[in-house]
């Protein structure tokens, strides 16, 4: 497996193993807002819902399309959204990958005025992003006594089987 396979399977398994365990939480559970190092935070639901909306959005923009619409917050909708958005950026990426992109540009039309991007860098924040709003879930979870919260990290993943 190579390093962009690797990661982009990390992003979406581990993501999709936190919003499984989120199918037992109440919507208050789902909707209380947790604090991240000392300053008020997003709620476990809204993390997983901006990490999997930038997913979509940043795909959709790479790829010279129409942003799709924003779907639904439940956890089944939450889990079908991120099928199809990871789905979707690990095409865009292999894509890249596949042509040498990395520091192509692209031009991204919801900055006024509109700026040039790179696919590398685009695709690197991607990744990053999710990890930062994973970790957030991931404490939040604990915070609410869900068992089986995984590590989060690539080794752990690997380690797995993967």
């Amino acid at each position: 497996m190579d390093l962009l396979d690797r990661l982009l399977g990390h992003d979406a398994e581990t993501t999709g193993r936190l919003l499984a365990l989120c199918g037992g939480l109440t919507d208050g559970q789902l909707d209380q807002p947790h604090e991240f190092g000392g300053r008020p935070g997003r709620s476990v639901r809204a993390n997983l819902a901006h990490l999997i909306r930038n997913m979509e959005a940043w795909t959709d923009q790479m790829e010279g399309r129409p942003m799709r619409p924003a779907g639904g917050d439940s956890v089944s909708e939450l889990q079908a959204r991120l099928e199809r958005a990871a789905a979707d950026f690990a095409h865009a990426a292999r894509q890249v990958a596949q042509r040498d992109g990395w520091d192509e540009r692209w031009h991204d039309p919801t900055e006024d005025p509109i700026r040039e991007r790179s696919f590398g860098g685009t695709i690197a924040h991607l990744i990053t992003h999710s990890m930062h709003h994973r970790a957030q879930v991931i404490g939040a979870l604990r915070a609410l006594g869900v068992e089986g919260v995984p590590e989060g990290d690539v080794l752990s993943w690997e380690a797995q089987g993967k």
